[in-house]
């Protein structure tokens, strides 16, 4: 049976890598006693995949790994189980049954990401940041330059930029919200943002100058509106 599960990184964790934290949670399942299903072969390892590796120094409450279980444990049960057994800074969230087909793996899925972005020191920011923040946005293109494996390519983000909104918070901060794609094809990342914004101001970004909180990630279901995007969550059942 293919299981999806969603967890929460918050904390010191945010500093463990992506293969660090695979290695957590290949032990957080034999300490669980977790039925998880192997491989074949002269290596057989955990059948385990991440929808979408979160960088080191992000927080998230929507992360979501899935794996492949040999019983009918309940979903109340595997989440009661794992968290019993987590380090403080990670928290399992849900333990959902998916569609077997290939198609249904999260990392497949994925086509866009939530993120909140806060600033470490308000004093880099603009007086009106909202009325820069719409500027930016309502340019006809934002072009910047981006670094891939294969060398450096010009890349317009306006297109995968599914929503930008300045808030305020209760605190009187300041944050970002943005709504990106992310997967295989055009995965944004959130700093490549902020570093086009800064660049558009005129204004040098520190280093270490943003907080990045993932709050969701998302398939597409292909249809424009309101319910294009649909949570890797939603497309599972408990039992």
């Amino acid at each position: 049976m293919k299981i999806r599960i969603k967890f929460r990184k918050y904390g010191i964790m945010k500093f463990i890598g992506h293969l660090d934290l695979m290695r957590y949670f290949q032990k957080a399942m034999r300490r669980a006693d977790i039925d998880i299903c192997y491989s074949s072969g002269f290596s057989p390892h955990m059948i385990m995949s991440f929808a979408s590796p979160l960088g080191v120094g992000l927080t998230s409450d929507g992360e979501y790994l899935d794996i492949e279980i040999g019983n009918e444990l309940s979903s109340a049960s595997a989440v009661q189980r794992l968290n019993s057994v987590m380090a403080e800074g990670v928290e399992v969230l849900s333990f959902r049954r998916i569609p077997e087909e290939k198609a249904s793996n999260a990392m497949a899925l994925v086509a866009a990401a939530d993120y909140e972005i806060r600033f470490r020191d308000a004093s880099i920011l603009p007086e009106d940041l909202a009325s820069a923040w719409e500027s930016f946005c309502g340019q006809d293109t934002i072009s910047v330059i981006k670094k891939t494996k294969k060398g450096e390519r010009e890349l317009d983000l306006k297109p995968l930029i599914y929503e930008g909104t300045c808030k305020k918070e209760p605190d009187g901060g300041d944050c970002i919200f943005l709504r990106l794609s992310a997967g295989s094809a055009d995965n944004v990342k959130p700093e490549l943002v902020m570093e086009a914004f800064f660049a558009f101001l005129h204004i040098a970004l520190p280093e270490f100058a943003l907080f990045i909180h993932r709050k969701e990630l998302y398939a597409d279901t292909g249809r424009e509106g309101e319910k294009r995007f649909v949570s890797l969550e939603s497309l599972g059942e408990e039992f």
